[in-house]
């Protein structure tokens, strides 16, 4: 169990429930998210071609909409706190170019989940091509004007609903 020092693992993705247009889960701990993006004119360079620097916007992009999945957000309200995910660690191994059009899925899998931080790991892929891989690792904290930034526990909420895959014999 995640709170005694071991990992956390799943067995199953749960269904997702649709509420007010988005898809919130609400059953058994999930390990991966896919979303889709379409390239658009102001994502790519002179040569029509994703430039570097927004696959960690769209790795950004994901990871909220994982979080909005199960019901929270990467800056929220707790218990009268302002809650974040500041980055620790972010970065991604290019393997092939994305194009003006094309549109990307984007999977998430959680790679490691610690009692106070989150590592994601993401694919790109076009069709059935890798467009890139890449990794990012973020901490949950408070955040206050006066106190600056203090890693907490991840809230059960969400620390509940997420878990890394389960190994593979």
């Amino acid at each position: 169990h995640p709170r005694h020092g071991g990992a956390h693992r799943c067995r199953l993705l749960a269904p997702s429930r649709q509420r007010e247009g988005r898809s919130v889960n609400h059953g058994t701990p999930r390990s991966s998210f896919t979303t889709r993006r379409k390239i658009e004119f102001a994502d790519t360079d002179m040569e029509g071609i994703v430039h570097f620097s927004r696959f960690m916007i769209y790795m950004e992009t994901a990871e909220h909409e994982l979080l909005r999945s199960l019901g929270a957000e990467v800056h929220m309200q707790l218990e009268g706190h302002d809650i974040g995910w500041p980055r620790v660690e972010a970065n991604c191994q290019y393997l092939s170019p994305a194009r003006l059009a094309d549109v990307l899925d984007i999977h998430v899998r959680v790679a490691r989940k610690g009692h106070r931080s989150m590592t994601y790991a993401f694919t790109f892929t076009c069709d059935d091509r890798i467009v890139a891989r890449g990794r990012l690792s973020s901490v949950c904290c408070t955040m206050s004007a006066s106190d600056g930034l203090a890693a907490i526990p991840i809230p059960a909420f969400i620390a509940d609903r997420l878990c890394e895959p389960p190994e593979i014999a």
